[in-house]
C-alpha cells in the first residue's frame, strides 16, 4: 500500500512536467530529485526508486537534467546497497539532500560568473525563459550597471511575456520582440550579446533549447555577435559521449492553433539544435568554457555514469 501511495505522488510530478506545470530543465530536475527523496523517506527501495525514476524519466524526453539527476540518485541507491535498511536511507537521503543542494547553488553560482561579462550600455537579447538568464541579468542589475534586453515573445507557449515579467519585476529595462524580429532587432538595435539558457548540452557542444534558439544564432553569427550560452553542468549530456541522439520532443498542435481547419496538420517541435560552432562561449557553475571543453566536463563530472 506504501508503494502505491507515493508512486502515485511520482506521477503526480510526472504530469505536473509534462503539463509544464513544473518547467526549466534545473528545477526539474530538482523536483525528480525531491520526488525521489520522498519515496525513500516513506520506505521505498531500490526497485521501487528504479520505477519512478523511468516513469519520470519519460516526462520531457529532450530535457537531460531529468534523467541525469535520476540515474545519480539510482547511482548512489546502488552504491549504497550493502547498507542495513536504516543506515541505507540516512545514507541515501543525506546523499540526495547534498545533490539537491549542489544544483540548488550552481544557479547563483552561474548568476555570479556570467553577470561579470555584462557591462554597462550593453543592449542584449534573449530567447524564451531562461531562469540561468534571469539571474545572471539581475545579478548584473544588483550591481549597478546599466543595460537593455530585447526579448522574444517564444511562440507557441509565449515564454517570451514570462522573461519580460521577470525582468520589468527586477527594475531591468526590457522590450518584447516577436520571434521574427529578432535578426532586425540585433541590427537596429545594436545587440551586444545573445544571451540563452538550455535544455542540453551535448559533449560536441552542440545545445538543444526552446525551437527558435538556432535561427537566433544564425542570426548573431551574421551580424558579428556574441552568442552566449548559460547552463548548469547537470544539463550537459554524458548519453552523447555513448552515441545517444537527443530525441526531440514534439508538443500538441492546439499550442500552435487550437481552431485550425480539421484537415490542416502542425508540426510542433519544442526544441532545436543549435551547433557548436555557432556558440562563442558557455558559462557554468564551474567557470566559462568554448563549447568544444564541454566533452573534458562530462568525462569528470559524469565519470559515475559513463562506468554503467
Amino acid at each position: 500500500m506504501v508503494k502505491k501511495i507515493v508512486l502515485s505522488d511520482v506521477d503526480s510530478v510526472v504530469n505536473d512536467i509534462k503539463s509544464m506545470r513544473v518547467r526549466g530543465a534545473l528545477n526539474i530536475a530538482v523536483t525528480a530529485a525531491k520526488s525521489m527523496k520522498k519515496l525513500v523517506k516513506e520506505g521505498g527501495v531500490i526497485e521501487t526508486l528504479q520505477d519512478a525514476g523511468q516513469r519520470l524519466k519519460s516526462a520531457r524526453p529532450t530535457a537531460v537534467s531529468l534523467p541525469n539527476s535520476v540515474d545519480y540518485i539510482l547511482y548512489l541507491a546502488e552504491k549504497n546497497s550493502h547498507l542495513g535498511d536504516e543506515e541505507f536511507r540516512k545514507q541515501l537521503l543525506d546523499d540526495i539532500g547534498r545533490f539537491i543542494q549542489e544544483m540548488e547553488n550552481s544557479l547563483d553560482e552561474i548568476a555570479e560568473i556570467g553577470s561579470n561579462i555584462i557591462r554597462d550600455d550593453d543592449v542584449l537579447l534573449t530567447h524564451c525563459n531562461s531562469d540561468t538568464v534571469i539571474e545572471i541579468l539581475k545579478r548584473a542589475h544588483s550591481k549597478g550597471k546599466k543595460f537593455t534586453v530585447y526579448a522574444t515573445e517564444t511562440r507557441p507557449r509565449m515564454q517570451g511575456h514570462i522573461t519580460t515579467g521577470e525582468l520589468l519585476d527586477a527594475g531591468i529595462p526590457v522590450t518584447l520582440i516577436v520571434d521574427s524580429a529578432a535578426c532586425i532587432t540585433m541590427e537596429t538595435k545594436k545587440v551586444d550579446k545573445v544571451l540563452v539558457g538550455a535544455d542540453t548540452v551535448c559533449v560536441d557542444g552542440d545545445v538543444v533549447n526552446k525551437i527558435g534558439t538556432s535561427q537566433v544564432a544564425l542570426c548573431a553569427r551574421k551580424h558579428g555577435i556574441d552568442f552566449i550560452v548559460a547552463v548548469e553542468s547537470i544539463k550537459f549530456s554524458p548519453q552523447s559521449m555513448m552515441g545517444s541522439i537527443v530525441k526531440i520532443e514534439e508538443r500538441n498542435p492546439d499550442e500552435v492553433w487550437r481552431d485550425r481547419p480539421s484537415i490542416l496538420g502542425v508540426y510542433n517541435p519544442a526544441f532545436d539544435i543549435t551547433d557548436a560552432s555557432m556558440v562563442d562561449i558557455v558559462v557554468t557553475e564551474l567557470g566559462i568554457m568554448p563549447p568544444e571543453a564541454v566533452y573534458q566536463v562530462v568525462k569528470e563530472k559524469f565519470s559515475w555514469e559513463l562506468r554503467q
